[in-house]
């Protein structure tokens, strides 16, 4: 069983950075891919991010709205995926929540490609 703890939610103006963190337990990160989705009040859950290891398309995914903004990354030793959001936007407020599953040789970019989740921290911009 995988456990996921995000941190570093917050509030902000717009414009501002913001660096998210998830911390993984139950399995090392090298067994998992990773990623980073949000929901927006009144609005689906919706792709963010995510991270592989041996996708045939590259290790990074992103969604069109947050590219070159938002840059995901691991650190192995700590088994923590970060995300690290800058020029936030007042639309990019959401909860973010961190998610995995077991690592393909394929991108994952949909919510039901995860098995597990994160319970989710807060990002609030304003204009």
């Amino acid at each position: 069983q995988v456990q996921l703890v995000e941190s570093g939610g917050g509030s902000v103006q717009a414009g501002d950075s913001l660096r998210l963190a998830c911390a993984a337990t139950g399995r090392a990160s090298w067994t998992l891919d990773m990623g980073w989705f949000r929901q927006a009040p009144g609005k689906e859950r919706e792709f963010v991010a995510a991270i592989g290891w041996s996708w045939s398309d590259g290790s990074t995914a992103y969604a069109d709205s947050v590219k070159g903004r938002f840059f995901i990354s691991r650190d192995i030793a700590k088994n923590t995926v970060y995300l690290q959001m800058n020029g936030l936007k007042p639309e990019d407020t959401a909860v973010y929540y961190c998610a995995a599953a077991s690592r393909s040789s394929a991108a994952r970019t949909k919510s039901d490609e995860f098995d597990y989740w994160g319970r989710g921290t807060q990002v609030a911009v304003s204009s």
